[in-house]
């Protein structure tokens, strides 16, 4: 029997990371709070992705620092010691994730339908999703908040800036030239483009007038491949690589005119602010990881890398594997997609 979530009064959201699927998660999350507006919602979630989402209105949340190593569950424990949950939204499929939720009292447990419970969630759930056979990321949490009788599944965002973090953004990229911001570094170096492709389509957009600004964290592999698209290209480009934390990098992604960007974080972050984003796609499925309301604008070699790897029907959601699958990806393509931006007149998305 379906339970009936009308009268329930707090609920316990069970998703650690990463960037992205954070993104993702905020929409189901808003989803749920424009239904049930009184409901008390405690968040469990990673250090790293805390910072990017700590202002959340509505929402307590409760951080699990993987670092600790094993300390991190008796922390967790303390940190919710004494509350029973009327419902649990365990959202991600990995081991450490289904350790942690056992630290969390909760009577109704609801997880990802058998076919997607991968690593023994089912063990630690009582309740499902529905199943759903190509979701994107997104529509897979959206799943969620349908489970709990939500009908507005609209996703929509709206992740307070503080002020300081706005006017910074505000006072780099304030002029009359249109911005285009380059976050080239993904997690895994695999997912990157060529520096020097990245550096010619700077070039390109310099010379379309545009200013181009490089953006992402602080790693020393972040630092590198931002210098190395520097020292490839003929303009004079701005590098904020590692000089923004996560609030303002959102605040300067909201007041871009266009991001480019592989499968990481950053892009996720601009599709919450509405901006568009030309996403470069070869080991994952763009239409299950890519910019949400910018998939029309991917430039994608997967199913070219894909079906050279498989015989027959490929898993949705199937990675391809190699380290030069991002070479696939031509200057041509890409310069094409941003000049269709161009041209297309795009302001902000919905």
């Amino acid at each position: 029997m379906k339970p009936d979530f009308s009268s329930m009064t707090s609920l316990c959201l069970l998703r650690l990371s990463a960037i992205g699927d954070v993104c993702h998660a905020v929409a189901m999350v808003q989803a749920i709070q424009r239904q049930y507006p009184k409901l008390a919602i405690t968040w469990v979630i990673g250090k790293v992705e805390y910072q990017l989402i700590k202002h959340l209105p509505g929402v307590e949340f409760v951080i699990f620092d993987k670092s600790q190593g094993w300390r991190s569950y008796g922390n967790l424990r303390k940190a919710l010691a004494g509350q029973k949950f009327d419902v649990l939204l365990h959202m991600q499929v990995a081991l450490r994730a289904s350790i942690a939720s056992l630290m969390i009292s909760a009577k109704i447990r609801i997880g990802f339908d058998k076919a997607r419970a991968k690593e023994g969630q089912w063990l630690v759930t009582n309740h499902t999703i529905e199943p759903q056979t190509t979701p994107h990321v997104l529509e897979g949490f959206m799943g969620f908040a349908k489970a709990l009788g939500v009908s507005d599944l609209r996703p929509s965002w709206h992740i307070p800036i503080p002020e300081a973090d706005e006017q910074f953004a505000l006072q780099l990229v304030e002029g009359i030239e249109p911005v285009m911001i380059i976050c080239a570094a993904a997690s895994k170096p695999e997912r990157n483009w060529l520096p020097k492709r990245y550096a010619a389509a700077a070039d390109h957009m310099v010379n379309r007038g545009y200013r181009v600004i490089l953006c992402g964290g602080p790693t020393q592999q972040e630092r590198q491949l931002a210098r190395d698209i520097e020292l490839a290209s003929d303009q004079l480009l701005e590098n904020l690589v590692g000089k923004t934390s996560l609030t303002q990098l959102l605040a300067v992604l909201k007041h871009a005119d266009v991001v480019l960007s592989p499968d990481t974080g950053p892009a996720h972050m601009a599709v919450t602010q509405g901006t568009a984003v030309i996403g470069l796609y070869a080991h994952s499925n763009p239409g299950r990881t890519g910019p949400y309301l910018s998939l029309d604008r991917v430039v994608s070699v997967y199913e070219q890398a894909i079906t050279g790897q498989f015989d027959g029907e490929v898993p949705w959601g199937t990675r391809a594997k190699g380290a030069e699958l991002m070479q696939l990806i031509s200057v041509e393509q890409v310069i094409n997609s941003l000049d269709e931006f161009i041209v297309s007149g795009a302001n902000k998305l919905s």
